[in-house]
């Protein structure tokens, strides 16, 4: 079970980008990185595919490692670390540690 998964709300607990918060744009299991909207900005150099799309310099997002980020809770609006829980009909769902709620992601 994945900790963070896509559309989820993050906060960046360490780095030169701490204290930002974002949503996960896109999420790399295998090399345990993420994409998170507005953070971690760089300049792309692109050249120019067609009349469409113009070359120049392009900012976009850049992956980040993922224990630098902590998932904040959409009920008490705090970063905090996951749980496991279990519904009724035995399937597995993420849990608030801090208020024990169950984490959907959109």
């Amino acid at each position: 079970m994945n900790r963070i998964v896509k559309n989820d709300t993050v906060k960046v607990i360490s780095g030169n980008h701490k204290g930002k918060v974002g949503k996960v744009l896109k999420v790399f299991t295998a090399s345990n990185r993420v994409i998170v909207e507005k953070v971690r900005l760089v300049k792309r150099h692109t050249k120019p595919r067609s009349q469409q799309e113009p070359g120049g310099i392009v900012e976009k997002e850049a992956s980040i490692h993922v224990s630098n980020v902590m998932l904040v809770c959409p009920k008490c609006s705090k970063p905090t670390r996951t749980g496991v829980g279990e519904l009724a009909d035995g399937k597995k769902v993420r849990t608030c540690r801090s208020c024990n709620e169950m984490l959907t992601s959109e």
